[in-house]
C-alpha cells in the first residue's frame, strides 16, 4: 500500500510540482492551501507524512504543528519555508518537526528526505514484535522505547518525537560522550551545517522533563568542550 503524504502549501506552482513529483515516486498525495484546511485533512485523515510550509494562510505552519502534537498527534512533519532563517529552524523543530528545508529544493532532494523521515517511523518488521520489549530503567526514569512511552516515578512524561528519539539514543549510548555532530548526524539524519544549538535546545527540553533539577543535571551531563554524555545516577 502506498504511503499518503499531505501537503500544505499556498503557492500552487510548488504544491502542484510536489505532487506530482511525489506522486511519480509512488505516493498518494493530498493537497491543502492554508493551515486550517491542512490541520482538519490531517486530523481526519492521518496521512504518513506532512510537507508544511511555514508561511500560510489562516494558520501559519508553525501553528499547525503545535496544534497537531498538542493533539498527540505524532505524524512525521517536514517543514518547508523560503526564509533561511535559523530563528524558524529552531522553532519548528523546537514544536516537534522532523525535518526542515529551506526553498527552493530540488524534487530529488524533497524525495530523499521523505523517504528518510518515513523510514524512522516504520512499523517494526513483524518477526521483530516477538521479541523482549526495550526498557530502559536509571533510578525514577523508565523509557520504553516501543511504546513511545516514559515516566518519572509515577508521572507520564511527554515528549515531541524529535525529544524521545534524542532520549533513545543517549539511552542507547549510556556513558559514551557524543559530540553536537554525532548527535545531529545520527538523530537529524542530515548535516544542520554545524548548527549545534538545535542539539542544545533540545537538550535543554529533556533536562526540563527527566531532570529535578534542570540545573544541576544527574542524567545527561554536559562535557565541556566535546558534548554530552547519559549517565545513570550515582546511589
Amino acid at each position: 500500500m502506498s504511503k499518503t503524504i499531505l501537503v500544505v502549501e499556498d503557492e500552487l506552482s510548488i504544491a502542484t510540482l510536489l505532487k506530482y513529483n511525489l506522486e511519480q515516486a509512488g505516493y498518494t498525495v493530498l493537497l491543502a492551501h492554508d493551515g486550517k484546511d491542512g490541520l482538519d485533512i490531517a486530523v481526519a485523515k492521518q496521512p504518513d507524512l506532512i510537507l508544511l510550509d511555514v508561511m500560510l494562510p489562516t494558520l501559519d505552519g508553525m501553528e499547525v504543528c503545535k496544534e497537531l502534537r498538542s493533539l498527540r498527534k505524532n505524524i512525521p512533519i517536514i517543514m518547508l519555508t523560503a526564509r533561511d532563517d535559523e530563528f524558524d529552524k529552531v522553532l519548528g523543530l523546537e514544536l516537534g518537526a522532523d525535518d526542515y528545508m529551506t526553498k527552493p529544493f530540488s524534487p530529488r532532494e524533497v524525495i530523499a528526505r521523505v523517504k528518510a523521515v518515513l523510514r524512522r517511523f516504520m512499523p517494526m518488521p513483524i518477526e521483530e514484535t516477538v521479541k523482549e520489549e526495550i526498557s530502559y530503567e536509571y533510578g525514577e526514569l523508565k523509557v520504553f522505547p516501543d511504546r513511545f512511552e516514559a515516566f518519572l516515578g509515577e508521572q507520564s512524561l511527554e515528549f515531541t518525537p524529535k525529544e524521545f528519539e534524542l532520549l533513545v539514543y543517549l539511552l542507547e549510548n549510556k556513558n559514551r560522550v557524543l559530540t553536537r555532530d554525532q548527535l545531529l548526524s545520527a538523530v537529524w539524519n542530515y548535516d544542520f551545517a554545524g548548527d549545534t544549538r538545535i542539539v542544545d535546545v533540545h537538550i535543554s527540553h529533556l533536562r526540563e522533563k527527566i531532570e529535578e533539577n534542570s540545573r544541576k543535571p544527574l542524567f545527561i551531563k554536559t562535557i565541556r568542550g566535546l558534548g554530552y554524555k547519559f549517565e545513570e545516577p550515582k546511589k
